[in-house]
């Protein structure tokens, strides 16, 4: 290969659109292109594809990149709702059938799946997260690894996936997207590192830098990450892309003069690909000439982008043939979109058994809000290829399950999710006082989340708690569904709904499994992936938060409020809260409640001393006391009480999901070694220490069973 033909393979352009310009198929002839991304139009990624392999001195094909985020044109729940089903299973299905749907359009690289830890909530692109919790992102990241790949790259289907944002961005200033990192070390290798471990460790075929820098210097030219923790360290193949110009962004962020200084750090750090904008097209060239970048450097770069090539069989053909694949949106394919919609709703609350409903009861039922009956809302974020037409809206599922039962009445209330306009609030209450049901639909539009959609304030926008509040009044019964991007401050809500079913973005099938779930065709089984702060102040709020030397409690708690007057001001006795909201969240991470009711019982450790070479059972009784069968996702997590470094409160170790019949007694078991307790200490070395644990069962993060074992160190001399 020349210079220039090597430099060529770490181009990624961005398509025309369904027809290849003449400049397009000149460059891709002459060998200056690597990736094109944004193309669907099969036939013009097969025509691009034939250039390449025909018509370039080399014939080496293209890699097609897409963001197939949360389904392709079936769409399923965004990735934060997809995580609340707890379920890797259904989440590497559905990564599965995107893979295949975008296949069969020629797509070879998708940008997911996004493994950003996301504790703030006004962060737009948390939909696209799993969440905050580093273990369960891992677990649920490293299924849509295998959903997308398969087993084998180079397979009809498959697509090579790529983890981002490598690394920190879920930690961004003020939850404003593309801001500043400031992460310490300990930190980043305790919290936001080991999902990208995980998907290294399942083969994961590329990662994207982030655009955020860390610490000051931007993750596309931070030479820690790239090359001491991502080579030296993990021993990763996988081939880096910049996130969309963000090697021309280097300059912007102040970190560079010009563009040509820009490809010197971003390839010196090792980026491999750069997307959009042309850095390396225009400077690496001169850069290995002038002695400053060496052609080993740049042969390694190539290297890693020509192997994600051979592992996805491109050489032995880069053709597309889509009448080999079964049509997209079929029924198989909007069923596992059905699944996945009913396992990610979580029921957030459930008085005096209001739910489900039961429609021999009722005659009248109606219907509100500005998402009960929008196709295109409920894909939510980042869907360029889902199509509205194949969705299922709440309104019309509701319709076509109640029948001639009972009379469904809709009234929009609001216009959008974001209209403070009161117009329609009368109608809507009206119909309300008519009726014996109300189910509210509320929440926010897709736009309101995603990459660039960040919140300041995220409670319900616009008018629609003055809707809830004045339908509340009528005194019908009130069944709050929410959709929305992120986790909502919903304090204000809560006391104006009977029932709180927090349906995310559902995609597709949303619309029917909502329904079905209202009516108790099927039962809730969904477990928060994200904790739900009281108030939008209270954010960062997350499980997993170190004790401090002053561990705030409900005695030690005082509400400014129970304040007298021209108090004396005194530090004795107080402890780390709000004064106004306290230091307890609405909802807590791993919580959901079902149609049941689940206890745990008789929880014991198999051992009281754990050694490092040999292993711990830890079991409970998970109990149905309830009146229906019920799919229980059971939580284990540990506290290493002393450490090299303070440790969290509490971390997820392990969960698993048990269906129980109504009465029955399941035993579960988790079993634990010395590794899994391993954590980063003061040196940054993954340690594993001696000492006293606790643990936890339960079916959320506050769980009620405690037992304790202590690790000790059999292999000292």
């Amino acid at each position: 290969m020349t210079l220039d033909e090597k430099i060529g393979q770490l181009a990624q352009v961005n398509a025309a659109g369904g027809h290849v310009p003449d400049h397009l198929r000149d460059a891709i002839r002459e060998g200056r292109i690597g990736s094109v991304l944004n193309e669907v139009h099969v036939d013009t990624v097969n025509e691009i594809q034939r250039l390449a392999v025909h018509e370039s001195r080399l014939g080496i094909p293209l890699l097609i990149g897409r963001d197939v985020i949360h389904g392709f044109t079936t769409v399923f729940p965004i990735p934060l709702g997809q995580a609340a089903s707890w379920n890797p299973t259904l989440v590497e299905e559905g990564a599965r059938i995107a893979a295949q749907e975008a296949a069969a359009c020629g797509v070879n690289l998708t940008f997911a799946p996004m493994i950003d830890i996301s504790r703030d909530p006004r962060w737009g692109r948390v939909a696209e997260s799993l969440g905050e919790d580093p273990y369960l992102t891992g677990v649920l990241g490293a299924a849509m690894i295998r959903g997308f790949q398969g087993d084998d790259l180079a397979r009809d289907g498959s697509i090579a996936a790529c983890a981002k944002h490598f690394a920190g961005y879920g930690a961004s200033e003020s939850g404003r997207d593309y801001n500043t990192t400031n992460i310490p070390e300990n930190e980043l290798r305790n919290v936001y590192l080991p999902p990208f471990k995980a998907a290294v460790d399942a083969g994961v075929a590329s990662l994207m830098t982030s655009f955020s820098d860390l610490d000051g210097v931007p993750a596309s030219a931070n030479t820690f990450l790239l090359k001491q923790v991502l080579r030296d360290e993990w021993h990763a193949d996988a081939m880096v892309i910049s996130d969309w110009e963000s090697i021309k962004q280097l300059a912007v962020h102040g970190f560079t003069e010009n563009d040509r200084e820009s490809a010197y750090q971003a390839a010196t750090a090792g980026v491999d690909m750069e997307m959009a904008s042309t850095a390396y097209a225009d400077h690496l060239a001169s850069l290995v000439r002038e002695g400053r970048i060496s052609e080993p450097t740049v042969d390694a770069m190539v290297r890693n982008v020509l192997r994600v090539k051979f592992r996805l069989g491109l050489f032995d053909n880069a053709q597309t043939d889509a009448a080999a694949y079964a049509p997209a949106a079929n029924a198989d394919h909007l069923h596992a979109a059905y699944n996945a919609a009913v396992a990610s709703a979580v029921l957030l609350k459930n008085d005096d058994w209001a739910l489900p409903l039961h429609v021999e009861s009722l005659d009248r039922i109606a219907v509100i809000g500005p998402l009960a009956d929008d196709p295109y809302e409920q894909l939510g974020t980042w869907i360029f290829d889902g199509d509205a037409a194949h969705s299922r809206t709440i309104l019309q599922s509701i319709r076509e399950f109640v029948g001639e039962r009972a009379t469904v009445e809709f009234a929009r209330g609001v216009q959008t999710t974001r209209s403070r306009s009161h117009e329609h609030v009368a109608e809507a209450v009206a119909l309300a006082a008519r009726s014996d049901v109300v189910i509210l639909v509320l929440g926010e539009e897709a736009i309101l989340s995603g990459e660039a959609h960040c919140r300041a304030d995220i409670t319900l926008p616009g008018a629609q708690q003055g809707l809830l509040e004045a339908v509340s009044a009528t005194g019908t019964k009130v069944v709050l569904v929410l959709m929305a991007g992120r986790p909502l401050a919903l304090e204000l809500a809560v006391p104006h709904a009977s029932a709180m079913l927090y349906a995310w973005h559902p995609g597709t099938m949303g619309g029917q499994a909502i329904s079905d779930l209202l009516f108790g065709v099927v039962s809730p089984s969904g477990k928060l992936p994200v904790t739900f702060p009281r108030v939008t102040g209270q954010i960062p709020i997350y499980y997993a938060h170190k004790h401090t030397g002053k561990p705030a409690t409900a005695e030690s708690f005082i509400h400014m409020e129970d304040i007298e007057p021209r108090a004396h001001q005194v530090s004795v006795g107080n402890t780390s809260f709000h004064l106004d909201a306290g230091f307890t969240p609405l909802f807590p991470f791993g919580f959901g409640l079902s149609y049941s009711h689940v206890e745990y019982e008789h929880m014991q450790c198999s051992t009281a001393v754990l050694t490092m070479t040999g292993r711990i059972t830890i079991s409970a009784d998970v109990v149905n006391v309830g009146p229906r069968p019920v799919e229980e996702v059971v939580q284990l997590y540990v506290r290493d009480l002393v450490g090299d470094v303070t440790r969290p409160v509490k971390e997820l170790k392990a969960f698993t999901r048990v269906q129980l019949a109504r009465g029955e007694r399941r035993h579960v078991a988790f079993t634990l070694t010395a590794r899994d307790l391993a954590f980063y200490g003061r040196a940054q070395r993954l340690i594993v220490e001696p000492g006293r644990f606790h643990v936890w069962i339960g079916g959320s993060s506050n769980p009620e069973l405690r037992a304790e074992f202590t690790l000790v160190d059999d292999t000292a001399r």
